[in-house]
């Protein structure tokens, strides 16, 4: 019986002192902010976008996009951010809009069709999340594959640098053929260049007929406009690739994604003894040939700068980068032989050899020894050329369609995936 009134005691007592805690807690319910509150007042000492332990707020509180259009230009840097596109959508599972059997681009250079799509479906709603193949833009028909939400971009390239690499990539094409220099081609362009030839637009205006748009077209003031407006209503984001590492803090901030996703090492770029040196009037000469180029790289140029000191800052994007810069490095120690890229016929990895074409000389990458099995997964990603990855993401997405005979590249690098 004293036991029970013990046991009573102990919990009359209990309950006298949850009630005084709960009236000492409605009494400072008016003088302390709710969490909500608290996270309010920080965001606002931080700023917009502000770091807190390396990471960005917005990074902590947006979503990460998965619905993606990426116009690949031609000669701009636009091989390592497909490789950061394929690897992103490998990660996450995502489907691609492959070309049909597997091809590397979608029947560029026509304008790009729907129908261009391994897998479309015309009755269905758009299915694919990333669309990242070279082609020629026409959004009537890309907005078919993709969902209406999806983030257009593209990236831009100096119309003089993006011309002397062309005429070295594209030298068998039919305007480049039968000159000895670019020097040669500029002093009379039009005794080389055929307006109508399935290829010229190799050799002048290349991201304007990129973009969809005639690369002979009238110069005019009021054209131009048109078609800077036209790309401002289509695109989401034009990138820049003299300023790369600017550009993936930019994509990333806009996408949502964290720094390793953009992280990458330059792909299918050129030996050095292959680039020419350019005269100033040669400079110009190029500008005047190419000029649409120069309009849009100008403009879009100016408004890159103008969208990060809006959205980012120039201190905050500097960080950013030394952060990109310094993972970067990082991972080149701990993947490379080297820590650099190397001349094709030193790359001892067949599956990890580039495309050579024309006269440039593509760049690739040695792998070290002995990495273990994640860390040599992740690291051959980010070496492996666009066609290999490509058509093994692609064996991946429509391995149904393959028969166990079937090749396309060494097994080795297959089984790695």
């Amino acid at each position: 019986y004293r036991c029970q009134l013990g046991r009573l005691w102990i919990s009359f007592s209990l309950l006298i002192l949850l009630l005084v805690i709960l009236q000492v807690v409605e009494k400072l319910q008016g003088l302390l902010p709710s969490w909500t509150e608290v996270l309010t007042v920080e965001k606002a000492a931080l700023g917009e976008g502000q770091h807190v332990d390396g990471i960005s707020s917005q990074e902590t509180m947006c979503k990460p996009k998965t619905d993606i259009v990426f116009l690949k230009v031609h000669k701009s840097a636009s091989s390592t951010v497909m490789n950061i596109l394929f690897r992103f959508g490998e990660m996450h599972n995502l489907t691609f809009a492959f070309p049909l059997k597997g091809g590397s681009q979608l029947f560029y250079p026509r304008h790009f069709l729907a129908r261009f799509v391994q897998g479309f479906s015309p009755g269905n709603a758009p299915q694919f999340n990333i669309l990242c193949h070279h082609m020629r833009f026409l959004q009537p028909e890309v907005q078919r594959v993709v969902p209406s939400t999806a983030i257009y971009f593209s990236i831009l390239r100096n119309p003089v640098q993006l011309m002397e690499s062309s005429f070295a990539y594209y030298k068998g094409t039919s305007a480049f053929s039968r000159v000895h220099s670019l020097e040669e081609f500029l002093s009379q362009p039009y005794h080389f260049y055929n307006p109508a030839a399935s290829d010229s637009h190799y050799a002048r205006n290349l991201m304007t007929f990129d973009f969809g748009f005639n690369p002979d077209g009238d110069v005019s003031p009021k054209r131009v406009h048109l078609m800077l407006k036209a790309i401002e209503a289509s695109f989401d984001l034009l990138l820049i690739s003299e300023y790369f590492d600017e550009s993936m803090v930019l994509l990333k901030e806009i996408l949502c994604w964290d720094l390793d996703s953009v992280v990458s090492f330059p792909l299918n770029s050129r030996d050095s003894s292959t680039r020419s040196p350019l005269s100033d009037s040669m400079v110009e000469k190029i500008k005047n040939w190419n000029r649409l180029d120069w309009e849009i790289y100008t403009h879009f140029n100016k408004t890159f700068w103008e969208r990060i000191d809006r959205d980012i800052g120039r201190e905050r994007m500097q960080r950013e980068v030394r952060a990109l810069q310094e993972r970067q490095a990082d991972l080149a120690r701990i993947c490379l032989q080297g820590r650099g890229s190397v001349a094709p016929k030193e790359i001892k990895d067949s599956s990890l050899l580039p495309l050579q074409y024309g006269n440039a000389k593509i760049l690739g990458y040695n792998l070290k020894q002995d990495l273990d099995k994640k860390t040599e997964h992740m690291c051959r990603r980010l070496v492996t050329p666009e066609l290999q990855y490509s058509h093994a993401l692609y064996k991946k997405q429509f391995l149904q369609k393959f028969p166990q005979t079937h090749k396309t590249f060494n097994a080795p690098f297959l089984d790695a995936l």
